[in-house]
């Protein structure tokens, strides 16, 4: 099992940064490929960004392409993503998830799911 805690969500004006943390437990997070998804009002969830399990490898949807990074520390048992030039459109709910040995980032896919974190971003 792998518990999952979402941290640095926050308000936060058109053009801002923000700093997001997802902190997992168990002994086996370096095997866990990672991602981020997030959850608009009245929208389906939706991949943001992914990490491969040593990092090596990143994908990042269309939309935060270029502004958006995911980062890990396996050290740390911790995945991060770092969010600049903040718009709007980018204000959801920020979901952390993983899937052990998975190649992908399918929302289908991942196995564990953080409880999220709000980010509004202010215009």
């Amino acid at each position: 099992q792998v518990q999952l805690v979402e941290s640095g969500g926050g308000l936060v004006q058109a053009g801002g940064s923000l700093r997001l943390s997802c902190a997992a437990s168990g002994r086996t997070f370096s095997g866990y490929t990672m991602a981020w998804f997030r959850q608009a009002p009245g929208k389906e969830r939706e991949f943001a960004a992914g990490i491969s399990w040593n990092g090596g490898s990143t994908n990042y949807a269309d939309s935060v392409k270029g502004r958006f990074t995911i980062s890990r520390d396996n050290a740390k048992n911790t995945v991060y993503l770092q969010m600049n030039s903040l718009e709007p459109k980018d204000t959801a709910v920020y979901y952390c998830a993983g899937a052990l040995g998975y190649i992908g980032y399918s929302k289908r896919g991942m196995q564990y799911w953080g409880k999220g974190t709000q980010v509004t971003v202010s215009s």
